[in-house]
């Protein structure tokens, strides 16, 4: 049994390719590892705040100094880590727009990027803490960018790749739903992006 975290960052709903793909993954998960517990987070109807200077101060005073002004606002922060550390496995849907992920998606970066709780540093420099993960990223674009010209536009998944390898989380597939808009390969798209699920 494995507790499943799905989070979203599409603007498009029910009509969204990402949150298709993202359950599909589950789906699969779901076969391999039967009676799993699945929690899912909708970033955008969320709305998850920006971080700003108050809160970003919170971060770096020990629990036990936060005034209750402090508390509360460090609180959605804190409850994000907490859902992310109880996970054993991610999926992220990260359709792109505008050549990267949707702001939602990047607050929750943020609110997940703690130091001393999410990262800390080691003689070598910085270290993961959020370790023994296993990450798939539900990638739905467009166009083609896992290769051709477009690739030199992806931004997504090289980022997630590169900070969520920061944060610890180094075991990542990315399952792409591409060329949506592009015609001769939006009709199999989907179906050619299902079937590329592999579970580890």
């Amino acid at each position: 049994m494995k507790r499943i975290l799905h989070l979203m960052s599409s603007i498009q709903q029910k009509g969204s390719h990402s949150i298709q793909l993202g359950r599909a993954i589950i789906e699969k998960i779901q076969e391999k590892y039967p009676g799993s517990i699945l929690e899912e987070l909708n970033l955008v109807d969320i709305d998850i705040p920006h971080l700003n200077p108050a809160v970003l101060r919170t971060f770096f005073i020990p629990g036990d100094q936060l005034t209750e002004e402090e508390k509360g606002s460090i609180r959605f922060s804190d409850k994000m880590v907490a859902q992310l550390l109880a996970a054993d496995i991610i999926v992220i849907g990260a359709p792109l727009y505008n050549f990267t992920i949707h702001s939602s998606l990047k607050a929750w970066i943020d609110h997940i990027t703690r130091a001393g709780i999410t990262f800390g540093y080691g003689d070598n420099g910085p270290v993961g803490k959020v370790t023994g993960k296993k990450v798939y990223v539900a990638m739905s674009s467009g166009g083609v960018y896992s290769d051709g010209p477009g690739k030199a536009n992806d931004f997504v998944a090289p980022y997630l790749h590169a900070f969520l390898g920061f944060l610890g989380m180094k075991d990542l597939t990315v399952v792409r739903a591409e060329g949506l808009k592009v015609p001769g390969v939006m009709e199999y798209a989907m179906e050619k992006a299902i079937d590329s699920i592999s579970i580890d």
